[in-house]
């Protein structure tokens, strides 16, 4: 998975060195996101109940404008969600740790709609008894639009998809062992906010909401070559809201 993370940002940034035309100043905006989720996993052969208690992501993003076409953007986004699993009449509580994060070059098609290539970094983490290890990277690809509304307010649009390669720990206490898989992971994601320029302090501030679905097919594991794990679909829903400070240099 390394390889795979070091030869995409390779190919973003070796794209950077040869943009076409003269490069300027550089803008850069800086800020904050987050995005209240909630998580939606069905685990086609589990007979457990899984409970998931919405949960806020949060972390920084940026983004640098090198020219008038192609500009570079960049959020981390983390979290911690309360999971309850019920079977056999007994419940049992866990914390997962998420991270959502996404690396793009985009490239402006004309005054409101842009497309972009780039990397998605995907992962949660349970560190209890029964621990789970799940970590998935590759290429995303989507279109975006900015569309003024007027008075200094604007609607934000994104669309992508993602096709991730991922590798998997997962212990089994029952066995005394870790269960070391391989997986695809691909969906797609979309998002609608509504923003609002402070011209007077340079700054964006916006709200509303982002979907996400992925699915995992697992083709491998250390155990018994991959019979042991069921296919899982995740659905990631819910509000955000940023703020972003913009700059030259």
């Amino acid at each position: 998975m390394k390889k795979v993370l070091s030869v995409l940002f390779t190919a973003i940034f070796s794209v950077i060195l040869f943009i076409p035309g003269e490069l300027k100043a550089a803008d850069i905006s800086v800020g904050a996101a987050t995005w209240y989720t909630w998580w939606k996993f069905d685990d086609q052969n589990d007979d457990s109940k899984s409970e998931i208690d919405p949960a806020f992501l949060y972390g920084p993003s940026m983004a640098v404008k090198f020219n008038d076409d192609f500009n570079f953007t960049f959020q981390f986004l983390y979290g911690e969600f309360d999971w309850t699993d019920t079977y056999d009449s007994e419940e049992h509580k866990y914390v997962f740790k998420r991270i959502d994060s996404d690396l793009a070059l985009n490239y402006r098609v004309n005054s409101w709609f842009k497309i972009f290539a780039g990397a998605k970094y995907m992962a949660y983490k349970r560190d209890s008894a029964g621990a789970v290890d799940h970590q998935g990277v590759g290429p995303g690809a989507g279109f975006s639009a900015v569309i003024p509304v007027g008075m200094n307010f604007y609607l934000l649009g994104n669309v992508s998809g993602a096709f991730l390669f991922g590798r998997e720990e997962n212990e089994q206490e029952d066995m005394n062992l870790t269960i070391k898989s391989k997986y695809h992971e691909y969906g797609a994601s979309g998002s609608l906010a509504l923003a609002y320029y402070i011209e007077a302090a340079s700054t964006t501030l916006s709200i509303g909401g982002r979907y996400q679905y992925f699915k995992t097919d697992y083709y491998y594991d250390s155990y018994d070559d991959g019979a042991g794990n069921s296919d899982m679909e995740h659905k990631f829903y819910g509000i955000t809201a940023s703020a972003t400070y913009s700059f030259s240099l």
